[in-house]
């Protein structure tokens, strides 16, 4: 089996075989959290006025975006996993608008995907290799080292390894990114975020991503379509 690693949205216009999109801080990690948490569905576009539309368009949604990392005036959740948790999502549709995952898998062309952090990370590496494809392509959203360790965590598991996540994580760990999130003065980004991101296959459930008409739906399951 190959496996390419990649990085942002040329990389995945780029990305063969079956596609898994990584956005660890924080978009696929919302994804899941808001899956497990009852959601039907994660509903992704690029913009926030195409978010703002759908979220009008769709009943019982649930409107959760950024900005380059930002809260966005008049939308209460801001791409943070805290906030999901403490969410009512049961029975809703989370419609989600970020900087780097939804605008990545948005440009991946072919129609065997995945989004992925490392919440989902085993059981996304697991439901890859019940495709049987000869090539898969792992997907940084952004060039940040969460990713980039998302990445090798799961090519070592779809090789049968078992990786050391820590070691993988240390530039991530000295980094500004993370002492500035640690700090707790990054709007929008409280320190549990960093807490619930961080825990490796947290999740039993991989989330297929299929096309529809002015989104990508993300599910909990095993199989796009």
């Amino acid at each position: 089996m190959n496996i390419i690693h990649a990085t942002g949205v040329e990389g995945a216009r780029q990305a063969e075989g079956t596609v898994v999109v990584i956005d660890v801080l924080r978009s696929f990690t919302v994804s899941a959290y808001a899956l497990f948490g009852g959601a039907r569905e994660c509903r992704l576009v690029k913009t926030v006025a195409e978010a703002r539309e759908l979220a009008a368009a769709t009943p019982g949604a649930v409107l959760c975006a950024e900005e380059e990392a930002l809260p966005v005036e008049g939308i209460p959740i801001s791409n943070s996993p805290t906030a999901i948790v403490q969410a009512d999502l049961k029975g809703k549709v989370l419609i989600q608008r970020s900087t780097a995952g939804t605008q990545v898998a948005a440009a991946v062309r072919g129609n065997d995907i995945y989004a992925a952090s490392l919440v989902v990370a085993r059981a996304t590496a697991q439901a890859c290799l019940l495709r049987r494809p000869t090539t898969i392509t792992l997907v940084a959203s952004a060039d940040h080292p969460e990713d980039h360790a998302c990445g090798r965590y799961m090519e070592a598991l779809i090789n049968g390894k078992q990786p050391d996540l820590n070691r993988l994580l240390e530039p991530l760990r000295a980094g500004e990114r993370y002492r500035r999130a640690m700090s707790g003065r990054w709007p929008g980004f409280p320190p549990t975020d960093l807490e619930l991101s961080l825990l490796a296959d947290r999740f039993d459930f991989a989330m297929p991503v299929t096309r529809a008409p002015g989104f990508m739906r993300v599910v909990a399951g095993t199989h796009p379509g």
